[in-house]
């Protein structure tokens, strides 16, 4: 992957700034990739220990939090200006329907749409602009916001770091022999259940079944 490669050859000091820029840049209202940027960060932690996932975290949480707010205030001031940037320079993402699917999910659910907003790759960059622009209170929003990037960021980066210490202990344990054991019961269940289907459909298509079933008693 591009961003892995990328991330592997800066220091770990500037992987967290990274982490933090474009996540908090995401939440502005740029649509840059910042789960992408996040995850890799985290997973390349479980792989060299200079990397911590703490700061990882704690960037990240920083970046979301900062960056929303700063979205806060620019949709407050001038939402509509820049969801129709965003709907020139993106129009299949940031489309009218996109926009207005957006704002009802926040007239419906109010605070709760900025937390769980930082789980959906859509709300999660328009999260502050749409709150500002629909003047949400101020701390309601706060409140929701640091909620939500906190358990997001943090989250996403303890389960994909500990994901991949596993995944690392389990691939340097696992043989060849495993590897070859593996493959021919794959394929053994593949024709099993081939076979089982093949039966199936000759049996659906027995037209003496099928007399028998029409036939009255």
């Amino acid at each position: 992957m591009l961003v892995e490669q990328w991330l592997e050859a800066i220091p770990p000091l500037l992987v967290y700034v990274i982490v933090g820029l474009v996540i908090g840049f995401e939440s502005l209202g740029i649509p840059l990739p910042g789960e992408i940027v996040l995850v890799t960060a985290s997973l390349l932690a479980s792989q060299h220990d200079e990397l911590s996932p703490l700061w990882i975290g704690v960037w990240a949480s920083a970046g979301a939090i900062i960056g929303d707010n700063f979205g806060y205030l620019i949709g407050r001031r001038g939402g509509p200006r820049l969801f129709a940037w965003m709907s020139r320079k993106f129009p299949k993402h940031f489309g009218e329907t996109q926009l207005a699917h957006a704002r009802r999910v926040f007239q419906k659910r109010g605070a709760w749409a900025v937390f769980f907003g930082r789980f959906v790759a859509l709300l999660r960059i328009l999260a502050g602009p749409l709150a500002g622009s629909m003047h949400m209170p101020y701390g309601k929003f706060l409140v929701a916001n640091a909620l939500g990037g906190v358990v997001w960021a943090g989250g996403t980066t303890a389960a994909v770091y500990y994901l991949g210490v596993v995944a690392e202990k389990w691939l340097k344990g696992f043989s060849y022999a495993g590897l070859a054991i593996a493959v021919v019961a794959g394929v053994v269940g593949t024709l099993v259940i081939k076979r089982r289907l093949a039966r199936a459909a000759a049996s659906s298509d027995d037209p003496g079944e099928r007399t028998e079933e029409t036939t009255p008693a």
